[in-house]
């Protein structure tokens, strides 16, 4: 008898979390209704601990905005459109308040496919584009047996070029999905968190000032030796203490 309320209450031992959850996820939003940025920021940390949730992400980095943390702001966006890529608000609030960053990147020299192809890698989830990319791929070959064995020229012919274009997708779905995980596994992508930065030529203290960051940037780390990193923003590239920024 014992044995079977103790295998009840474990299965039920998750819906209790996310009423918890739940529960303080509300707590939070009244905190945040009444102005109490401080107690709400705190709670959704909180929340974050137990569920990674790109709803709780997006209105910690409002939040944030409202107590003028530029970078955890965006931060919390950044990581909001990890869960959710199409997570339009998120978005919109997050190229609002970038806006507002001091720093004035030069990327003109980026070739503007690698722009594109970062764009459409970021539309979806790497989930999304795994299974696109097998769906497509499973098409592909049932297409390509109906264009060598379909008894009309037609339909062998529509068969094949269209056969073609699926495995063109599950391609390009595959590559969109190995990048993401890649992304997401070495989690190279990171925001300064400090006010100014000075980025440095080389990995020390008395290297050359070479350009300078402000709060909020997002950059992409390259290299890491001890307490330095190499990082890449726009056309720039120079050294900063990891200290200086959390990755996304």
């Amino acid at each position: 008898m014992k044995k079977k309320l103790f295998i009840i209450l474990l299965a039920l031992l998750p819906s209790f979390i996310k009423a918890d959850i739940q529960e303080d996820f509300t707590i939070a939003n009244n905190y945040y209704s009444d102005g109490s940025f401080e107690q709400a920021s705190e709670l959704y940390e909180q929340i974050l601990q137990t569920e990674k949730s790109a709803e709780v992400y997006y209105n910690l980095g409002n939040t944030y905005f409202r107590m003028g943390e530029l970078a955890k702001s965006i931060l919390a966006y950044e990581r909001a459109l990890r869960i959710y890529p199409n997570y339009q608000d998120a978005k919109y609030n997050l190229t609002f308040v970038s806006a507002q960053i001091v720093d004035n990147i030069d990327d003109s020299n980026t070739f503007f496919l690698r722009k594109g192809a970062i764009a459409l890698r970021n539309l979806l989830h790497e989930n999304t584009w795994t299974w696109l990319s097998i769906i497509c791929f499973v098409a592909f070959l049932v297409l390509f047996m109906l264009y060598l064995f379909g008894e009309s020229v037609n339909v062998r012919k529509v068969a094949f070029y269209v056969a073609f274009v699926m495995l063109f997708v599950s391609i390009v779905s595959g590559r969109c999905a190995s990048s993401l995980h890649a992304r997401d596994y070495d989690r190279n992508e990171a925001i300064i968190t400090q006010g100014i930065v000075n980025a440095k030529a080389s990995p020390d203290r008395s290297g050359t000032d070479i350009f300078t960051l402000h709060e909020g940037t997002k950059v992409v780390i390259h290299e890491v030796i001890g307490q330095w990193c190499e990082i890449h923003v726009g056309n720039n590239v120079g050294w900063i203490m990891l200290s200086n920024l959390e990755r996304i």
